[in-house]
């Protein structure tokens, strides 16, 4: 019996291992891609993604303010921010494969599959290029301690697609092209001492490519405000104010936000209110 997609997706998120998830995953993209190419695309199906995915044992997970502070000045501290990102490309490989299996049951063109499988794939990409810096540091993920709250604004949305493209790719994602070209820099100089090699080159590759995912999340949530006759500007605002626990904080890289298809006028006004709960 063929596999749906959903229920592929359902069987990455409930693999625990980084390495076994991440090969898992991109082994069921080549699979739906290659299924797209034939004319006979896998079928989309349904199924129930836990509401938490599968992690391993490492690395332990603290709440935001007990990680500790990262010195990036020294090799420990660059070691502690190769960790954080490669936390981070896990937990968004997850959530694509998450927004994958649980909105099956809202009528989507298949183009949106095509788009978050693309982003998934490129995730697990991302996650091993930066655990092979890790281990040529002599580091590995799971060896430090990392944040426990990423995976909120996917409880959060659980219920809610467009909730779900605001706040993970929109401003989640777009922060990432807000702080990535710094650590570009941070990385250029410790290559140049002989430190952490490879690591400018996956910085790269994932500053490249995460715009075309908040693009994605741009695309859809415009498409479905269209759909439904909404103001994409107000109802974006409207749920980030109802689903991000923090302000948006520039500076912002405007450039590639507008190359992603995110205006100005989304944004900026979303940094001038109180904020509680702010999770760094």
């Amino acid at each position: 019996m063929t596999r749906t997609l959903a229920e592929m997706a359902v069987e990455v998120l409930t693999t625990a291992d980084g390495r076994e998830k991440t090969a898992l995953g991109r082994r069921h993209a080549a699979a739906w891609f290659a299924s797209r190419a034939s004319g006979t695309p896998i079928p989309l199906g349904h199924a129930a993604p836990p509401l938490q995915p599968a992690r391993p044992a490492r690395p332990e997970l603290l709440p935001p303010r007990e990680v500790p502070r990262r010195r990036p000045g020294t090799l420990p501290g660059r070691i502690a921010l190769l960790h954080a990102v490669a936390h981070i490309e896990l937990n968004a490989v997850d959530l694509h494969w998450d927004i994958i299996a649980r909105f099956t049951h809202h009528p989507m063109p298949l183009g949106f599959y095509d788009d978050w499988v693309k982003a998934a794939d490129e995730e697990a990409n991302h996650f091993n290029l930066v655990s092979d810096v890790l281990e040529r540091m002599g580091s590995h993920y799971g060896a430090l301690p990392a944040h426990a709250g990423m995976w909120r604004a996917a409880e959060d949305t659980a219920e809610d697609l467009k909730g779900r493209l605001a706040v993970v790719p929109m401003v989640l994602e777009a922060r990432g092209l807000d702080v990535t070209p710094g650590m570009i820099g941070l990385f250029q100089k410790a290559e140049a001492q002989g430190e952490g090699a490879g690591a400018v080159a996956a910085l790269e590759t994932i500053y490249a490519e995460e715009v075309g995912h908040v693009a994605y999340g741009s695309k859809w949530f415009n498409w479905l405000c269209g759909r439904d006759g909404e103001d994409p500007k107000d109802v974006f605002h409207a749920l980030v104010r109802r689903y991000f626990h923090g302000q948006l904080k520039p500076p912002f890289n405007e450039e590639k936000r507008a190359e992603a298809g995110l205006p100005p006028d989304f944004y900026w006004p979303l940094t001038e209110e109180e904020s509680q709960d702010d999770i760094p």
